[in-house]
């Protein structure tokens, strides 16, 4: 990649098709930053469950999640997420907060102050990969490269058991395969950013490839894009 360079690659999809551990992994080799742009919803999620905030007060959620003054910490590896200048990246990734990040990310308010900060991000940091469910549609319709990571549903919930087992957690997968299926309806109805697929993004199916796999093919695409361009 050439070193001065700005460019802006783009990560959707439905939870659990790896789009964060590949985003990072397709960062890295490429000398990009990354951004988890679900990150921050799970922060806001967070905030809501810890500051005992009523979820249709929207107003409130957005005062506070706006005080907090969500940000990353880039020296880290991934980004610390920042709350209040505090990392909660451990918080973030709790059950409970999983159970409500769907609906609370849905607030329109809510996304509006996301976008804006997620472009403030691109700003600061032009050479990027973006993931998330709204990044190649709404947030960075001119993205150069676009994806969208895709894997059958029973699939996505044996990989979200396997993590949580491995984390010393239950991992029952027709519980987390129901919680995907509503996910999913949740996300792609939401009439404020919902996931979709752009039509200009390369997608790409994961339930049979391996991460490896699913890496190299995203990093080649990339380099012939900007060969191409070049």
């Amino acid at each position: 990649m050439p070193p001065d360079l700005p460019i802006i690659i783009t990560i959707d999809g439905p939870a659990g098709t790896g789009k964060s551990s590949v985003a990072r992994a397709l960062a890295s080799r490429l000398g990009l930053d990354f951004l988890d742009t679900g990150a921050m919803y799970r922060a806001a999620a967070a905030i809501v469950i810890d500051h005992g905030i009523p979820h249709e007060d929207h107003r409130a959620i957005v005062e506070k999640v706006r005080s907090a003054d969500l940000h990353f910490d880039w020296s880290m590896d991934p980004p610390a997420m920042l709350a209040w200048d505090r990392p909660i990246n451990g918080r973030i990734r709790k059950p409970d907060v999983t159970s409500i990040v769907s609906p609370i990310s849905a607030i329109p308010e809510l996304r509006a102050h996301m976008v804006q900060k997620q472009r403030i991000i691109w700003h600061q940091h032009p050479r990027l990969v973006s993931e998330g469910r709204d990044q190649g549609s709404v947030v960075f319709p001119d993205a150069a490269v676009k994806f969208y990571l895709d894997a059958d549903p029973a699939e996505r919930a044996r990989r979200r058991g396997d993590q949580l087992r491995a984390a010393g957690l239950p991992g029952d997968e027709a519980r987390l395969l129901r919680e995907i299926i509503e996910r999913d309806r949740s996300d792609s109805t939401r009439p404020v950013g919902p996931l979709v697929c752009p039509p200009d993004a390369v997608r790409v199916d994961t339930t049979r490839l391996s991460f490896e796999d699913v890496v190299n093919r995203l990093e080649d695409e990339v380099r012939a894009r900007i060969a191409a361009l070049l």
